[in-house]
């Protein structure tokens, strides 16, 4: 299943959201990571990643995720049980 990016803008909160669904591949996130560093620099906005639509995100997906929150300040919405695990798996195995 591709990888699916929609930029949607949240008024209430004053953000720009990005759904991310279908599975997430190293290459998806780094592609991710690059759109929402460039939105953000462009718009001035906080951001979102709404990753609640995912079905997969390989190990190597999670540690790009886990910096786009941690150096970037990005917000992770969405992670079910199963993926926040492996997340903090790739937090784990990167420290």
């Amino acid at each position: 299943m591709p990888t699916n990016i929609t930029q949607m803008e949240d008024v209430e909160r004053g953000k720009t959201v990005l759904r991310v669904s279908g599975e997430l591949m190293h290459s998806d996130a780094e592609l991710l990571e690059r759109i929402a560093v460039d939105l953000r620099n462009t718009n001035g906005k906080n951001l979102t990643l709404d990753l609640a639509d995912l079905s997969f995100m390989d190990s190597d997906a999670a540690s790009i995720v886990k910096r786009m929150e941690s150096e970037h300040g990005f917000e992770i919405e969405g992670l079910q049980f199963f993926l926040q695990k492996v997340v903090d798996d790739a937090e784990n195995r990167h420290k």
